[in-house]
């Protein structure tokens, strides 16, 4: 009889980096859901077997009972041998396959969710497959017009108005019909995946002390606090846009759920330095649920054992809560 806790899909990412290594990790604690890896089987097994001895590497069989201390794992072959620390573009399109089985999975209902392990860009783009990250990549794969980014740890929830773009580029991004729609999205998450029945929202401004009543940049008074008037008259609870020097304190954020960033380097230092090695990338806006890791491939530490599993654990655990609050829902 398979077992009635929730599967999720734990894509290995790519076999030059840490990612496998991680993933030999998963064994060694005990999770309410039933984990599954995505990736070359003989690759994992052999880092399994360098890193975590006595750990057995099994297909993943639907209808079997998991074996307590054992790694379930999905084959998609290798295009090219692996090595540690080594980066290899012939693999570039082995990461995609591996992401394309966890989507697939995820959409059928296969899998409750989905994990991901973190993959290296340039070798992606270097196959001949344009890419720009999993959010971009995930968004496009299930039609979904706009995702969020949210990093959550250290007690700390951070979405981003916007997410990988030069500085020069923020403002003229930030406009009313994104700050809505980015917001909604940002509401109805916190509702339907993390359980928060009336969330509140904390907005940072984009400019120094929020523009200093247009004093230091216009952006607040013209874009940020009309959509943040409008959404909260259809009933949002939206608190700001508040200086992001000081929006940071204790007593500031203990008001709210989750921080709405207007860019990257705006919220996130904050949030690493509050939960380094323990964060985890959350996509929001997405019909299904996905998390990662908050870090990259760690190339160096790859196959040395020396790779701390903290954020994979974190950002498993986080998965398995949403799939519980999105039943609860």
């Amino acid at each position: 009889m398979p077992s009635p806790l929730p599967v999720l899909a734990i894509t290995s990412g790519d076999p030059a980096g840490v990612g496998p290594d991680l993933c030999a990790a998963l064994p060694h604690h005990p999770w309410a859901a039933r984990l599954v890896v995505l990736g070359d089987r003989d690759m994992i097994a052999a880092r399994v077997h360098a890193l975590a001895p006595g750990i057995a590497v099994v297909d993943h069989a639907p209808e079997a009972v998991p074996v307590p201390g054992s790694l379930e794992v999905i084959h998609v072959p290798l295009a090219a041998p692996a090595v540690p620390g080594q980066l290899d573009a012939a693999n570039g399109r082995y990461v995609l396959d591996i992401l394309d089985r966890a989507i697939a999975g995820c959409k059928s209902g296969e899998f409750a969710g989905m994990v991901t392990a973190p993959v290296h860009k340039g070798i992606i783009c270097d196959a001949g497959v344009p890419f720009s990250g999993h959010t971009e990549y995930l968004a496009e794969a299930t039609a979904t017009p706009l995702v969020v980014m949210m990093l959550v740890g250290g007690g700390l929830r951070v979405a981003l108005a916007t997410t990988h773009l030069p500085l020069k580029d923020v403002s003229a991004a930030i406009t009313r019909p994104l700050l809505t729609e980015t917001l909604r999205i940002l509401d109805s998450d916190l509702r339907r995946n993390f359980g928060r029945a009336a969330p509140r929202i904390l907005v940072a401004g984009l400019n120094p002390h929020a523009g200093e009543g247009g004093h230091m940049g216009m952006e607040e008074i013209e874009v940020i606090t009309p959509v943040l008037d409008a959404l909260r008259a259809e009933g949002m609870q939206l608190i700001g846009p508040l200086p992001a020097d000081t929006l940071f304190v204790p007593h500031t954020l203990e008001k709210g759920d989750a921080v709405l960033a207007m860019f990257h380097d705006q919220g996130l230092p904050v949030l690493k330095h509050a939960s380094f090695g323990g964060g985890v990338n959350v996509t929001l806006g997405l019909p299904i649920i996905r998390t990662s890791v908050d870090h990259g491939t760690a190339l160096d530490l790859a196959g040395t054992g020396r790779a701390d599993p903290g954020s994979l654990f974190a950002a498993v655990e986080l998965a398995i809560s949403m799939v519980a609050a999105k039943a609860r829902a």
